[in-house]
């Protein structure tokens, strides 16, 4: 959305923030953060200053443009706020709720003016253009306009025979409404007199003039005369997929979204010809938006990005840099300082750790990518997923190296030997492929689970477990390819298998809610872990060495037992959501539970107490997946950790110490935002940090810093110029720092 002064752009993210950018460089100028819920609604103050957020939270933000800090925090909705609009005089904000209520809100003192109880569901509302009535919609068919000086009832208009979705009052005062159905209304408001009816998809535009609206038809947009009600004019193309219509400032063009090429059109109003197609979107466009000035238009995308026009030249300004779907898993490189996420989207894309920098994409899957594994030297990347393929790649130049080919479904787990001279697979086909990482041979074809979904190498490399439905697991010799035991107990699939650090153990967890312990030289069960209400899917060995914790996804809980005893020493309660991970310390003295759905806490393993809970919704939900696994520590000292969200994005947090208090603050994550400098020479610029020169390159500027300028027969542009650009909204990271 642009502000009313178009200085600024702000945009919602699924992470429960806004963006805020300014229109004169585009570089973000603060990320406004502070809702726990979606945010459903934002609406800029009249002058630009302030914007206004309604969320799932059930509170009203109103936040300063300038300093992005929050002034306001409007608590009194029961139930989801849905929408939020200014007057316009920016005095009072209006807020519509699932409670059935719309709340005026003094934004001069924050107190809530007055509360219009409606007694059903509020479908939209709208302000006058005086200020002086509110208008909106109902599921009873009905508008409904009430004074807001007396807060009584003005008048209520009828003639629809269906649900309202939009109301919009025109310049002059007319009130124009779009029922489900199809039908567009336009009522004389102070008359309450209904005065044309169209039939029409998509939510009808006003011009700026308030002569004329546009609705959409079937492949087109029609043009229609507030006056008579008559059709003026029918812009068409082949295409039936129009989604979004916007008119120019001057009201003299109209710019149009589609949701089948994924292109925008823009088209004269006086002679109806298409004077542009705008091409560079990969999926549907769904809303288009004329910045006040109408220099600029804006677009947004199922392709996860939002894209900024010349309207002159038709140039596409921003694209996106970070996974276009949800990330199935991450890896840390400690040698190389370096992440790695996977994606639905099939890539594998490498991170700068410290910065957040995407250093590399690695393509060639056909299908998602599931699983990924640094070698122990942290040079090569192994990678598997639903093409049926392993993948084995240099991590330096982005080569890959082999492409393993045997399985003949779906390889569900990928991982390397402690050696890195062997990489093992396992299969929904049932078996697991151990392969030699310098032929890439298939060296063993190991079959006897029901279906594999886990495999663990024992810390010495020369045995493999393999685990998954049907509850058996076994053990084999890496070597000669035999199988050394199979272990029988559970009743119920194993969803979670670990070996003890000196390898004599190993552990199961299974949908059956119990935990066991096998000695791997007799594969004869020890210990019988008996707590979980529901069935238990993650298991992990203290590094103590005097403990296995246990979680269960659907009971929320974490179980630490005695390994001696067998006894269980703590119950770690308080996730409110779905555990897919647990991770120990490396002291053991730590253990960090996450959930796919963004929630992660850090447990005393001592006291059993909780340090630190992290909060996001969405981050990383696949579908109630037992597999995905989207967290991971990068520091021993349990302060900084990674994950990977549905919508894409890749985030480094960092755990700060406030006196008593332990605080979750985001250290940097990927975004949508990328400014390419493709025509720009940075040959000889002084200045540059090793940051910002690998920003550059990784954006197409040529050339390499240094004392004096050469090569001006290119685009030279100034260092400051450069990194101001890159930094915040252009880069393809946000450091929070």
């Amino acid at each position: 959305m642009y502000s009313t002064n178009g200085l600024s752009f702000a945009v919602v993210l699924s992470d429960n923030t806004i963006n805020v950018y300014a229109t004169s460089n585009w570089e973000r100028t603060w990320i406004l953060s502070g809702h726990s819920g979606d945010v459903n609604s934002i609406a800029y103050s009249p002058n630009g200053d302030r914007i206004v957020s309604g969320s799932d939270d059930c509170t009203v933000r109103v936040w300063d443009v300038a300093t992005g800090d929050c002034l306001y925090i409007f608590i009194g909705h029961t139930e989801w706020v849905r929408g939020v609009v200014y007057s316009p005089q920016g005095n009072v904000v209006a807020s519509r709720s699932d409670d059935e209520t719309i709340r005026l809100w003094d934004v001069g003192t924050g107190d809530c003016r007055s509360t219009l109880s409606v007694g059903g569901d509020i479908t939209d509302m709208t302000f006058s253009p005086s200020g002086d009535n509110i208008a909106f919609s109902t599921d009873d068919y009905k508008v409904r306009v009430w004074d807001i000086a007396s807060g009584e009832c003005q008048s209520i208009l009828v003639g629809h025979a269906g649900r309202f979705t939009s109301i919009t009052y025109s310049a002059q005062g007319d009130l124009i409404c779009k029922a489900a159905h199809g039908a567009v209304g336009v009522w004389e408001v102070e008359a309450g007199a209904y005065r044309h009816a169209v039939q029409s998809n998509g939510t009808p535009v006003f011009s700026p003039k308030g002569n004329q609206f546009a609705t959409l038809f079937g492949n087109g947009i029609e043009l229609w005369d507030m006056a008579t009600g008559k059709c003026i004019r029918r812009l068409s193309t082949d295409d039936e997929g129009y989604s979004s219509v916007a008119y120019s400032p001057q009201g003299d063009l109209i710019v149009s979204s589609s949701i089948r090429d994924n292109t925008l059109q823009l088209w004269d109003i006086v002679t109806g010809e298409c004077r542009q197609t705008m091409t560079g979107h990969t999926s549907s466009v769904t809303k288009v938006l004329y910045s006040p000035r109408g220099d600029h238009i804006a677009s947004v995308s199922y392709d996860r990005t939002v894209r900024l026009w010349n309207v002159g030249s038709g140039a596409s300004r921003k694209i996106s840099h970070r996974h276009s779907a949800a990330v199935t898993n991450l890896s840390y490189s400690p040698k190389l300082n370096q992440i790695a996420s996977c994606s639905v989207d099939s890539t594998i894309r490498l991170w700068d750790a410290e910065s957040g920098v995407c250093s590399g994409t690695l393509t060639g899957h056909s299908g998602y990518v599931w699983k990924i594994a640094y070698s122990p030297q942290g040079d090569q990347l192994v990678s598997c997923g639903g093409d049926f393929r392993v993948r084995l790649w240099d991590v330096e130049s982005g080569a890959c190296r082999y492409i393993f080919i045997g399985h003949n479904t779906i390889v569900y787990d990928v991982v390397f030997s402690p050696q890195g001279n062997q990489i093992a697979s396992a299969s929904e086909d049932k078996t697991v492929r151990l392969w030699n990482v310098q032929t890439g041979e298939c060296q063993h074809v190991l079959s006897g689970n029901d279906g594999v979904w886990i495999i663990k190498y024992s810390p010495q490399g020369n045995q493999i477990a393999s685990a998954g439905a049907g509850g058996t697991m076994n053990l084999w010799d890496v070597g000669t390819g035999a199988c050394q035991h199979t272990l029988i107990g559970h009743s119920g699939d194993i969803r979670g298998i670990g070996y003890s650090l000196d390898g004599n153990q190993i552990a199961s967890a299974s949908e059956d809610k119990t935990v066991r312990l096998w000695d791997v030289k007799t594969g004869m069960c020890s210990h019988i872990f008996i707590g979980h209400r529901r069935g238990a899917t993650r298991v992990a060995f203290s590094p103590r060495g005097d403990q296995v914790a246990s979680a269960s996804r659907y009971d929320k809980t974490v179980r630490l037992w005695d390994l001696e005893s067998g006894e269980c020493r703590h119950t770690l309660v308080g996730c409110k959501k779905d555990i897919c991970a647990i991770v120990y310390s490396s002291g053991g003295n730590f253990i960090a539970s996450w959930s796919d759905y963004g929630e992660a806490r850090l447990f005393d393993v001592e006291t059993g107490e909780c340090r630190w809970t992290l909060n996001y919704d969405k981050s990383a939900y696949l579908g109630g997946s037992l597999l995905s696994y989207n967290f991971g520590w990068m520091s021993p000292e349990v302060d900084t950790f990674i994950t990977g969200g549905a919508d894409g994005s890749v985030r480094a947090w960092k755990v700060v110490e406030e006196g008593d208090v332990s605080r979750v603050r985001m250290r940097w994550r990927s975004t949508n935002g990328q400014l390419g400098v493709e025509d720009a020479c940075v040959q000889d610029v002084q200045g540059l940090s090793d940051l910002n020169r690998r920003l550059l390159k990784q954006r197409g500027a040529t050339g390499e810093p240094s004392l004096r300028l050469r090569e001006t027969g290119k685009k030279v542009m100034s260092m400051a110029s450069v990194v101001s650009k890159l930094k915040s909204s252009s880069s393809n990271t946000e450091s929070l720092n």
